[in-house]
C-alpha cells in the first residue's frame, strides 16, 4: 500500500491540511442551510467548490479533502436524485479536489467520509447517539465508499467520528479488500473524551492496529482541548498524529448556528504546542479560512534532526 503522506513527512515533519469547505463556502456567500450542507453545491455550483480547494492549495495546504463529508445516497435521495446520478456526485467531489491540485501543481486529494451523525442535520456528529450497531454502520459506509474510491483518491478521511463503535465499524470496513489508505480523526467533548464518552486513547490504539489506517486524531473539536487530547495519545500508536479543530465554536444542531464556546484558544497560537506533542498533520476545521491556513504553514517548525 502505497502512503501518499509519507514523502512529505520525511521531507518537512509535518504535513498542512486544509481548513472549512463549508462555512467558508458559506464565508463566500452561499447558502448551505440545508441537509447536504456543502454537497449541496455539488449540484449548483461545482466550481465554487474547486475554487475554495485552489485557495487552500495556494495557502499552503498539502492536502485538499473533498466536499463528501455530508454527502451520502440517503441524503440526495431526499432530494429526488436516482442513485446514478448520485454516484457521479460523490465522484465529482474528488474530482474537482483533483482538478485544483493539478491546477496548484501538487498535493494529495482525501475524499472525506463524514459519520453517519453529520446525514441526520442535527448535531449528532458532536454527541454521537444515534444508536446504530457495528453491522448497521457497516452497511450504511460501505457504499458511499466503494464509490469515492472509484473516483482514484490518494486517502480516505473519516471525519468526526464521535462514537467508538463507528470506529469499529470504519476498522471492519478497512479490512475488506481495497489498498487506499486512511486517517481516521474523532470529534471530542473533553481532553480525554470522544462526544460520546469513550476514551479518545483507546480508540488511537485500536485505529493503530489496522495497517490501512496511516494517522489518526481529532478534528472539529474545540482547540483548547486538542493539547490534552494529543498528550492522552501520546505513545499509544506508532501512527502519525493529527489534529484539525474547528475554530472554538459549538455547533447548535436545533438553530442551526455556531456559538462562541467558553475558553475558545486559537489554533495558530497552539500548533508549536501541538507540534511538540506529536501532532504531524495540522489543519483546521469548520469556521477556518485560507488566512489560517497560510498562518499554520508560517508558524509549523521545520523538521528537526
Amino acid at each position: 500500500m502505497h502512503n501518499p503522506l509519507a514523502s512529505i513527512l520525511s521531507a518537512k515533519g509535518h504535513v498542512v491540511l486544509d481548513g472549512a469547505l463549508a462555512t467558508e463556502l458559506e464565508r463566500r456567500g452561499a447558502n448551505l442551510d440545508d441537509p447536504l450542507w456543502s454537497a449541496k453545491l455539488l449540484i449548483e455550483a461545482p466550481e465554487l467548490i474547486q475554487a475554495v480547494h485552489r485557495d487552500y492549495f495556494k495557502a499552503g495546504a498539502d492536502v485538499a479533502t473533498s466536499a463528501s463529508y455530508q454527502a451520502s445516497f440517503e441524503g440526495f435521495q431526499d432530494r429526488g436524485i436516482d442513485d446514478a446520478e448520485s454516484e457521479r456526485l460523490l465522484r465529482l467531489s474528488v474530482e474537482l479536489a483533483q482538478r485544483a491540485r493539478d491546477e496548484h501543481g501538487s498535493g494529495i486529494v482525501a475524499a472525506s467520509i463524514g459519520c453517519y451523525g453529520a446525514i441526520l442535520h442535527d448535531g449528532s456528529e458532536y454527541r454521537g447517539d444515534y444508536g446504530l450497531t457495528k453491522d448497521e454502520l457497516v452497511a450504511f459506509h460501505r457504499r458511499r465508499l466503494e464509490v469515492l474510491v472509484s473516483a482514484g483518491p490518494d486517502l480516505l478521511a473519516f471525519e468526526t467520528i464521535p462514537v467508538a463503535v463507528e470506529a469499529e465499524a470504519i476498522l471492519a470496513l478497512l479490512e475488506e479488500d481495497g489498498d487506499v489508505p486512511a486517517w481516521v480523526s474523532f470529534s471530542c467533548r473533553s481532553d480525554t473524551e470522544l462526544c460520546h464518552g469513550e476514551s479518545f486513547a483507546e480508540c488511537v490504539r485500536l485505529m493503530g492496529e489496522s495497517p490501512r489506517v496511516v494517522a489518526v486524531g481529532v478534528n472539529c473539536t474545540p482547540p483548547q482541548f486538542v493539547s490534552g487530547l494529543l498528550r492522552s495519545a501520546r505513545g499509544v500508536s506508532d501512527k502519525p498524529l493529527l489534529a484539525y479543530p474547528n475554530g472554538g465554536e459549538t455547533w447548535d444542531g436545533t438553530r442551526h448556528v455556531w456559538r462562541k464556546a467558553q475558553g475558545a484558544t486559537s489554533i495558530v497560537a497552539s500548533v508549536r504546542e501541538w507540534q511538540e506533542l506529536g501532532a504531524r498533520l495540522i489543519g483546521g476545521c469548520c469556521r477556518t479560512t485560507p488566512e489560517t491556513i497560510r498562518a499554520i504553514t508560517k508558524t509549523l517548525q521545520p523538521k528537526t534532526l
